[in-house]
């Protein structure tokens, strides 16, 4: 069985992503065995139906979506994206930009996380050939809730991060093969805000891909989120009780029966994000040369 990893942001991270492939391709040596990365999330600025984080910027070119696309396909590395927005409407389905980032990923390969069921009518309609996952976002707290989810057809389901160390409930979860655990939020445990700033983030996306497709040269204006209850610093997130170790990773949730592990890092740092990817994936005692190399190799691209 191998262990599987799903990794933040194949835009803003797309070198970290790429650098780290080539890496546990040419140095095994130094990453634990049995480790895949099996995806690389996110979406492309600025998607409408994009949740979970908000990403603004000027939409991508066609081109640009195509080569990220297959930079990673070609080696064998599935885009997700992140199109969980909880806001998207039947008048939202017709956005154009998104529709052609599917039409682009439309190749049996790539996935989709979805949390509006609008949405995911549609896609499972018009794009057939994604493997759909439910979201984080819905959060799902309650067993009897979780099991009906796993019965339905998802691919995966990214498991409410305030199950993580709940290890007496977690082994009475069926299909662990097809949850997928969130090993290092950067939320609190228990977060009361949680919703409302997925809600937020949502209202975020559809207006500025509005304001984005207006083409005007006005500022974009939204009103800010603040919450104290998120944790950005990679090492502060550790002393959560819903984190979760390698040690446990490797020792307690994989002999369990789960094998889906996703790093979170949209929005984070780099250096954060590397310091997360040489936590989890690499032996300890090469983490130091591994962590020196991310950081300072530049990545060029492999024509395949």
């Amino acid at each position: 069985m191998s262990i599987k990893f799903h990794l933040p942001d194949f835009v803003e991270n797309f070198d970290l992503n790429i650098m780290l492939y080539e890496l546990m391709k040419t140095r095994p040596e130094c990453f634990w065995p049995d480790i895949k990365i099996a995806s690389v999330y996110g979406t492309f600025p600025t998607s409408m139906w994009n949740g979970g984080r908000t990403y603004g910027g000027i939409s991508s070119e066609r081109s640009y979506v195509a080569e990220i696309l297959r930079q990673f396909n070609t080696r064998d590395i599935p885009c997700r994206y992140t199109f969980s927005n909880p806001h998207i409407k039947e008048e939202h389905l017709n956005d154009s930009f998104c529709n052609m980032c599917l039409r682009l990923g439309h190749n049996g390969m790539n996935e989709v996380i979805v949390v509006s069921p609008v949405l995911e009518a549609y896609i499972r309609k018009n794009y057939p050939k994604y493997k759909i996952i439910s979201s984080t976002c819905k959060q799902l707290e309650d067993v009897d809730g979780l099991k009906e989810e796993l019965e339905k057809d998802y691919s995966l389901v990214v498991l409410d991060y305030n199950w993580n160390n709940r290890f007496e409930e977690l082994d009475k979860i069926p299909h662990k093969e097809r949850c997928e655990l969130l090993i290092n939020p950067c939320c609190v445990p228990n977060c009361k805000r949680r919703k409302e700033h997925y809600d937020y983030i949502g209202r975020y996306q559809i207006a500025i891909a509005e304001h984005v497709k207006r083409s005007t040269n006005r500022p974009f204006q939204f009103e800010e989120f603040k919450c104290d209850c998120i944790t950005p610093h990679f090492y502060e997130t550790t002393k959560h009780r819903t984190h979760i170790t390698p040690k446990e990773i490797y020792e307690r949730y994989v002999p369990m029966g789960y094998e889906n592990f996703k790093i979170e890092g949209r929005s984070q740092h780099r250096a954060a994000v590397i310091e997360s990817y040489v936590y989890y994936l690499v032996k300890p005692e090469y983490r130091d040369e591994i962590r020196l190399t991310m950081h300072v190799t530049e990545v060029k691209l492999i024509k395949k």
